[in-house]
């Protein structure tokens, strides 16, 4: 019962805080016009990189044109992932990075996630914290066999450890929730930064 309660508690945070993100990341009304009438490719090349390694879902999304607004088009594409069998769900939580993991330290992140983690203070771990996470992306994968995903942005670095500390204790239906969650944020906050600085 206590994950279920933990679970709500994730998704009404969310909730609660989709709507400022949406409302305040964004500098003035986006002109869907010219996004309504990409064909299929230009609209992956576009926006394939919003859900991490996976352009699948804007190529899904893609089929629901057109869209009124920015609303409407990030709806789209978290329908496609929301609506995807479970092991393509799955792939796409694992097409995520470890925080300040391999891929960090070996520069194939994308662009995306290396600034999000720098954003949050990942890219200048002390020794000690960086074992720390080190050590708790290894105990998150082992249990539940994908990695944390959170949105850095909305977080300081020792929110981060708090946070995922806290998840740790949650079971793995609760946690591939929280997980799918915390990406439909982060698609979020990168639909608004491409489209503000394009």
């Amino acid at each position: 019962m206590m994950g279920l309660s933990r679970l709500l508690a994730s998704v009404v945070f969310a909730l609660l805080l989709g709507p400022a993100l949406t409302e305040s990341a964004v500098a003035g009304p986006v002109d869907m016009a010219p996004i309504n009438a990409m064909d299929r490719a230009a609209f992956v090349v576009k926006f394939g990189s919003i859900f991490e390694k996976s352009p699948w879902v804007a190529e899904k999304a893609w089929e629901k044109r057109p869209f009124a607004n920015l609303d409407d088009l990030h709806a789209a594409m978290v329908t496609e992932a929301k609506t995807a069998p479970a092991a393509q769900q799955l792939a796409l939580l694992q097409a995520h990075p470890d925080l300040a993991g391999k891929e960090a330290q070996a520069g194939t992140m994308t662009a995306s996630s290396v600034a999000e983690q720098a954003s949050a203070g990942l890219n200048t771990l002390s020794a000690p914290e960086f074992a720390e996470l080190t050590s708790l992306n290894a105990a998150y994968r082992a249990k539940f066999g994908f990695p944390f995903i959170i949105a850095v942005r909305m977080y300081t670095k020792e929110g981060i450890f708090f946070e995922f500390k806290r998840r740790l204790q949650n079971d793995t239906q609760a946690e591939f929730a929280n997980d799918l969650q915390n990406v439909y944020i982060i698609t979020r906050l990168r639909l608004n930064k491409l489209l503000d600085a394009g």
